[in-house]
């Protein structure tokens, strides 16, 4: 079976749904809690595919104040060089730009937070994984911070009107994500009960995000958990090219 490492930096931002969608499209999770104890391998020797999500750091931390995503860097860089599946969404996302060659500061028009839509870029169309996806496919965004420049040569699949690198891919396999498709109603109120700085950038109050949020939650699945298998299939690919 193909085996996916998945780097979880925080308790707030389990796997959650998309383990389960990765599961069920026949992938073997390695989950690795950094925050809670676990021990990042040092190589993805073992691994066909790399999912790192998100969590309340910043990418900017230094290692005296995130020493825990000094270890999560260096496997972003093996995954980029070796050009291994990779999934990297929100605080993943932003460390997947800096270790490639981009840019993340923090986000100008300030925080992004609640469901949303974003929009499919032409070049998504060719994408294998990002191909199927919508025009403008439902999302939860939860950050502070924003990629403002991508790595080098990534290849942009999504944007917003409020932050433009949404979505990107380096490489042929190496996928970044500024969004959120792993949520639960019940995530996305901790976050808000957690965040009033995020809860007070929003045109909306706490309880209006949760609601539209949960709302949104079906049509998160009815297009993120294709994607997921899609994801799954570039794993189960380079587990059959290694085998």
């Amino acid at each position: 079976m193909a085996r996916l490492l998945v780097v979880v930096p925080s308790e707030t931002d389990p796997p959650a749904r998309l383990g389960g969608w990765l599961r069920e499209a026949g992938l073997e999770l390695d989950e690795r809690h950094i925050r809670a104890g676990d021990v990042l391998p040092g190589t993805l020797d073992g691994y066909d595919g790399l999912l790192v999500l998100g969590g309340p750091q910043s990418s900017m931390d230094d290692a005296a104040t995130s020493p825990e995503l000094v270890g999560v860097r260096a496997l972003l860089s093996q995954a980029l060089a070796a050009d291994l599946p990779t999934l990297a969404i929100c605080l993943g996302a932003q460390l997947l730009a800096q270790v490639g060659g981009g840019r993340v500061r923090v986000g100008v028009e300030g925080p992004e937070v609640g469901a949303t839509l974003v929009a499919r870029r032409d070049a998504a169309e060719s994408d294998p994984v990002f191909g199927p996806v919508p025009l403008s496919p439902d999302v939860v965004q939860w950050h502070h911070d924003e990629i403002s420049e991508l790595p080098t040569g990534a290849t942009l699949l999504a944007s917003n009107p409020h932050y433009p690198h949404q979505a990107y891919r380096v490489g042929r396999h190496v996928y970044g994500l500024q969004f959120h498709i792993e949520t639960t109603p019940e995530m996305v109120r901790a976050w808000a009960e957690s965040d009033p700085v995020g809860v007070a950038a929003s045109p909306h109050d706490l309880e209006t995000i949760c609601a539209r949020a949960a709302a949104a939650h079906p049509d998160l699945a009815e297009v993120w958990a294709p994607f997921a298998g899609r994801f799954a299939e570039l794993v189960r690919a380079r587990e059959r090219q290694t085998a």
